[in-house]
């Protein structure tokens, strides 16, 4: 039978301490059986004896002494380990690793972040923006942020709120060119399109068609793979795009910009928040994801109603 070293030398050391094996085994939540059977194995894998033992006592050899010396500053080192791992878990500070996607997503995230520590502030967030999916692992990821579906089966996902997708444009643009009446027209305007990041392919527009998601590639007058560049030539009159709420919202809001076709909109893809386990999570994890939600399951201002994009709708001519 295979031998586990560490076991076996932390139950020779408990037993000196406790001048028992019976004792060691009780502290160690084995039968008294398994800690004799660790130690003898213990001495036959070092080919030294290392207690005397009686059915009433025990004693150090010789070598035993020599290797509990050598020995207890290692147990030592490890046992201060594992206690301040416990305690790191239960405490609120530290480096917490945050990943999220790159496109629109900082004006969301950092009034989180901005939130928890002010919480907590021995807090030290290290935050990762990329609109490509790594490692979670690798990346040794505490919370991670995804448009979409999960980047890795192995982690646990919480919605938080939908991601809608707004044709949009500026009311300049809409004086210039009039507004789409259906999406045919579109053909005819200028519209943005989206590289992704990590893939540099032209993303297509989601609309909602007779009840479904269709997708559709539209002509470009403006292609980039930056989402704020995007949404600055929307803005100021250049294209036409399909933006996401966590970016028009508030120009939407202000009238900056204009909803158009909205019958196609579409809120099939959602934003959620990641972790890896709900056995093992810090609680300086756990606390930042419970604010999380509390601060963004309603949509946390990003999503629009129905009586707010009709309020918004164009009221100019087409």
């Amino acid at each position: 039978m295979p031998i586990n070293e560490l076991r076996a030398i932390a139950t020779f050391a408990k037993a000196v301490e406790l001048g028992s094996l019976r004792q060691a085994a009780l502290a160690q939540g084995v039968s008294p059986q398994a800690a004799s059977q660790a130690v003898a194995q213990l001495e036959q894998h070092l080919g030294v004896r290392l207690l005397h033992r009686t059915t009433r006592s025990l004693a150090l050899t010789e070598e035993g002494q020599r290797f509990l010396e050598t020995t207890q500053p290692a147990l030592a080192a490890l046992d201060r380990a594992l206690n301040m791992a416990r305690e790191s878990r239960e405490d609120i500070a530290g480096p917490l690793r945050i990943v999220g996607p790159r496109s629109s997503f900082a004006p969301v995230l950092m009034p989180l972040v901005d939130a928890f520590c002010r919480r907590h502030p021995d807090i030290v967030p290290d935050v990762r923006l990329d609109d490509g999916i790594g490692d979670w692992v690798q990346d040794r990821v505490d919370v991670g942020f995804r448009i979409g579906v999960s980047p890795d089966e192995s982690v646990i996902a919480r919605r938080l709120f939908p991601i809608q997708l707004f044709i949009c444009a500026s009311p300049q643009y809409l004086e210039r060119h009039g507004a789409p009446q259906c999406l045919d027209d579109l053909a005819a305007h200028r519209c943005s399109v989206f590289r992704h990041g990590a893939t540099d392919n032209v993303l297509p527009w989601y609309l909602k068609v007779d009840g479904g998601i269709e997708q559709r590639f539209m002509p470009a007058a403006l292609s980039t793979n930056d989402a704020e560049l995007e949404l600055h030539a929307v803005l100021s009159g250049q294209a036409l795009g399909q933006l996401a709420n966590i970016a028009a919202a508030p120009h939407l809001r202000a009238g900056r910009l204009v909803p158009l076709l909205l019958q196609h909109s579409s809120d099939h893809i959602g934003l959620h928040v990641y972790y890896g386990s709900r056995a093992a999570v810090p609680r300086r994890v756990r606390a930042f994801i419970d604010l999380a939600v509390e601060q963004m399951q309603d949509g946390a201002g990003h999503v629009l109603s129905d009586q707010e994009l009709a309020a918004a709708a164009w009221r100019g001519g087409s």
